[in-house]
């Protein structure tokens, strides 16, 4: 007789027996409830604890068929976050955001329907922590100070971080249940950035907490050996402790001091790390003994310093005035080493009550505080108010939201933080564009970028980058730095770099320009550069005021030297007979558009290929393209006719030409959205527009086009024409 097939085991019974199984286990704690978390809520009012309900019941249904590797449903955890934060006296939308933090990622749910059920701050608080998460996927491990940075730059909510940083927190709580290469991975994830973040927001209950869960996952071998040398060297040292703590405590108080001595014990992960970087025995270690006195003023921390070292031997050169100089993340107290009684080293913390509580709970950012209590920032006076307030509510029950506002501060307001292509994370003002990146990667990648990609979609070079964008930087080797960039990059690095090249770039365009120049005026005279020997010119030079041939041609380029008179200098040395007189003519300089710095184009007249064209060398600007019956040109004539130098396109010309068209229109609404959308369909660019009024009822607008050539122009003042509007219409050549 064959026994009946076996059911296939549900997901839910599967997690239910995985549950059994972990329930023997020491480190997996009872799940957080909904009834154990409304009980933390009793400083909120009736009606935020209903809210946080709702919250509760909303993920339930979002998350009621995932579980937890602890065989818990999955439910339990995003209540367990919430309780954390409970118990800091968090207000109630941070309760709320941590009990739907996981639905975006995990449901179907949006965070335009999260702020339809539950209000906007919530949305982007659970939003802001979904984009976090994805942040810390990242490949920046060797990173970890600018991945903090770039973490909290991006929360422009602090309750975002608080989110993320008690997720992680309940995560380590309950790590065994990962392998053990998730267990390393996890742990080393949280001593690299997570502890650091909580200690840069001065959380040193929660950073403790990470880095002894962190350092228990990672080296549990290590950690089982120093947890039982603390507990076996903890009994001979409690009497002293208590010994050092009395006598300290009778002495403040003959002095009218009043004040609380507290013995500190060291944590395993800091004993560890001691070992490691300091090369100390453990026994080195636990030989120092510590305490913090936690005094009512901030003029008794200095008196009471004077106590203990009166008291004991101060270690010279171990003082350290942290009241004075506050430590990046607000942190305060004296620091001082002494030689206590039988020998035994002591170090002291003394701090002011209101610096215990922000070095214990409080959250002070490295922009809090300043060295003294003045002249502080706007946004640095609303943080310290509103760190004051949170701490008084840690200690108090009551409403949280009166500074619920100022909670929502950009903790790095002039940094931004983007990737690279490769994962890494690079550091820049607030304000910096692509081009600011290409150069902070490097000098040649600045000098070749043509174009960027960021977050893998093209963007403009000028675009304003924000924090947690990746950027690529493409590049030519044939790309040349464009002036323009200097408009908007913002580093100095950048900016300097930018004219360095565009010293040397309109150097070697010069160079170009001023052979093309000198070989033209040579010509009539059947000669070129390559022909003249300049071994035997060196007096030409020193009456030029160059030491080069190089010098030479860049003073020709830059128009500080005609063409005609060093030719004519030249060939006279070179050559005793000849007749200087023939040196003025010679063929037109070839112009093809793009040629680089020291070739430009009238904005007087506009030229654009196909015009007939001359030109003439200024200094400071090189050579100047006009047309040939540009005013401009015509007064040149009159003054200096051999001045003038004959010029034409070549048979391909590269970019676009700026020339102007003026256009009569009859006044109506829109016209100028109508004749711009005329010149972008005839895919031509607008430079600028003005409108001058004529009278009421006509208007003259003044366009500055960017085209190919003249067939292109007269391609977007056909379409013009056809305008209704437009009564007329010319180009400007003057």
């Amino acid at each position: 007789m064959t026994s009946p097939a076996r059911p296939e085991p549900t997901t839910e019974s599967y997690f239910v027996g995985l549950l059994a199984e972990n329930a023997k286990r020491k480190d997996i704690a009872a799940p957080a409830t909904i009834r154990t978390l409304t009980a933390k809520l009793a400083y909120l009012s009736e009606d935020q604890i209903e809210q946080v309900r709702r919250a509760h019941a909303y993920a339930a249904e979002a998350h009621k068929d995932q579980w937890r590797r602890t065989g818990h449903k999955y439910i339990t955890h995003p209540t367990a976050v919430a309780l954390i934060l409970a118990e800091m006296r968090m207000d109630h939308q941070t309760v709320m955001a941590a009990l739907l933090h996981d639905v975006i990622e995990d449901s179907d749910t949006s965070k335009a329907t999260l702020g339809e059920q539950f209000g906007e701050p919530v949305a982007e608080i659970v939003d802001g922590v979904s984009k976090l998460s994805n942040i810390f996927s990242s490949r920046a491990e060797a990173q970890a100070e600018n991945f903090q940075k770039m973490a909290l730059a991006m929360a422009k909510d602090i309750r975002v971080i608080m989110v993320k940083m008690a997720d992680r927190l309940h995560n380590m709580r309950t790590i065994g249940v990962m392998s053990p290469e998730q267990r390393k991975r996890i742990a080393r994830e949280t001593l690299d950035f997570y502890a650091p973040i909580a200690n840069r927001l001065g959380i040193h209950t929660m950073k403790t907490e990470l880095e002894e869960l962190g350092f228990k996952a990672l080296y549990p071998l290590r950690a089982d050996r120093i947890d039982r040398a603390v507990k076996s060297a903890r009994g001979h040292r409690v009497e002293l402790m208590e010994e050092i703590a009395s006598t300290m405590t009778a002495a403040l108080n003959r002095d009218g001091i009043s004040a609380k001595v507290y013995s500190r014990e060291k944590h395993l992960y800091s004993i560890y790390r001691k070992m490691k970087t300091q090369h100390k025995s453990f026994n080195e270690i636990m030989d120092v003994f510590g305490f913090r006195i936690v005094v009512d003023q901030v003029d008794a921390c200095y008196r009471t310093l004077g106590v203990v070292h009166t008291l004991f031997k101060p270690v010279a050169g171990r003082f350290k005035d942290y009241i004075a100089i506050p430590k990046a993340n607000g942190y305060q107290s004296l620091h001082t080493s002494l030689f206590g009684m039988h020998g035994v080293p002591i170090e002291v913390q003394i701090r002011t009550k209101q610096m215990d509580a922000v070095a214990e709970n409080g959250i002070a950012g490295h922009w809090l505080y300043k060295t003294g209590d003045g002249d502080f920032e706007p946004n640095q006076q609303r943080a310290r108010r509103w760190v004051q307030d949170l701490l008084e509510l840690q200690r108090q029950a009551g409403n949280p939201l009166e500074f619920i506002e100022s909670l929502k501060l950009d903790l790095f307001p002039d940094e931004v933080y983007v990737f690279t292509p490769r994962g890494e994370i690079m550091e820049l003002p607030r304000g910096a564009c692509p081009i600011d990146f290409a150069y902070a990667v490097h000098t040649d990648i600045g000098n070749h970028c043509v174009a960027c990609r960021v977050d893998r979609n093209l963007a403009p070079l000028s675009q304003q980058l924000q924090s947690g964008q990746s950027v690529e930087i493409i590049t030519s080797e044939d790309a040349r730095v464009n002036p323009d960039w200097l408009s908007f990059a913002v580093t100095s690095r950048a900016r300097s770099a930018i004219r360095l090249a565009l010293k040397h770039q309109q150097s070697s365009d010069a160079i170009a320009l001023g052979r093309k120049l000198l070989n033209r005026a040579l010509g009539n005279a059947n000669t070129s550069i390559n022909d003249l020997d300049f071994r035997r010119l060196r007096r030409v030079f020193t009456e030029l005021g160059v030491r080069k041939l190089n010098d030479l041609l860049a003073a020709i380029g830059n128009g500080e030297l005609m063409a005609y008179v060093a030719a004519q200098k030249l060939l006279a040395a070179d050559n005793p007979d000849y007749e200087a007189v023939t040196v003025e003519g010679g063929g037109p300089v070839a112009i093809r558009g793009g040629e680089g710095l020291v070739i430009n184009y009238g904005r007087c007249c506009g030229p654009v290929p196909g015009d007939q064209i001359v030109g003439h060398v200024t200094p400071g600007k090189g050579f100047v393209v006009h047309i040939e019956t540009c005013p401009n040109i015509n007064e040149i004539r009159r003054r200096a006719a051999r001045d003038i130098i004959p010029a034409r396109w070549t048979s391909t010309t590269e970019g676009e030409f700026l020339t102007k068209l003026k256009v009569n229109v009859s006044r109506r609404k829109g016209i100028l959205a109508e004749i711009a959308a005329e010149v972008t369909a005839a895919d031509a660019g607008v430079d600028n527009i003005n409108v001058e009024e004529r009278n009421a009822e006509i208007s003259t607008i003044m366009i500055g086009l960017l085209v190919k050539d003249r067939s292109h122009l007269a391609r977007v003042m056909r379409r013009l024409r056809n305008v209704s509007a437009v009564i007329g219409l010319s180009r400007v050549n003057h």
